[in-house]
């Protein structure tokens, strides 16, 4: 019988991939909309827009007992151009921002994705407090820009410093910044 508690218990280990199962994809619209509905109220009732129709969502999923458990980080992606890509709604569980490099990590995949499919140029309309973990990850700011009444800048990534992925549901297996120290 274990005295710790439980509900304490955060996973050291994660699952970063494409969603392709109901329950990640679920589970990225969740998240969404607790961080920009309910946290930043950005918008009201949903987030949804006409992208999520054929964008790709990808996913940062914990792990319990080695399983995948429950979708802590997500970020979308889509081509808006031939050879232009966008990545928008990037968000992280509350619980889950100060123990990993999940963004960085969800960063890493959609721009890796998006080489893999032929991308010449990977935008994205980054929030204003989150320009210095883009500019560490080698986005360059193009232009400063006002969404849904939030302060943004439109960054472009450094496209050789992310490899092409082939197949982004495949993914990657990482862990917390507390655990690789560790190792």
């Amino acid at each position: 019988m274990s005295f710790q508690n439980q509900s304490a218990f955060v996973s050291p280990d994660f699952i970063i991939r494409a969603a392709t199962l109901a329950w990640e994809q679920a589970g990225a619209e969740a998240l969404r909309h607790q961080v920009f509905v309910r946290e930043q109220g950005i918008f009201t009732g949903h987030d949804r827009d006409a992208i999520d129709d054929f964008a790709m969502p990808l996913v940062a999923i914990s792990t319990y007992a080695s399983e995948a458990d429950q979708v802590v980080g997500t970020v979308r992606i889509h081509e808006d151009a031939p050879g232009q890509w966008r990545g928008s709604r990037l968000a992280v569980a509350t619980s889950h921002r100060r123990i990993g490099s999940l963004g960085a990590e969800l960063i890493r995949l959609a721009v890796s994705t998006a080489n893999g499919q032929g991308c010449d140029r990977f935008l994205a309309h980054v929030q204003v407090q989150n320009v210095p973990l883009f500019k560490r990850l080698r986005w360059t700011p193009v232009k400063e820009v006002d969404l849904h009444g939030v302060p943004h800048m439109e960054m472009s990534a450094d496209l050789e410093f992310y490899p092409a992925i082939a197949d982004p549901a495949c993914g990657w297996k990482t862990l917390g910044r507390r655990r690789r120290r560790r190792a």
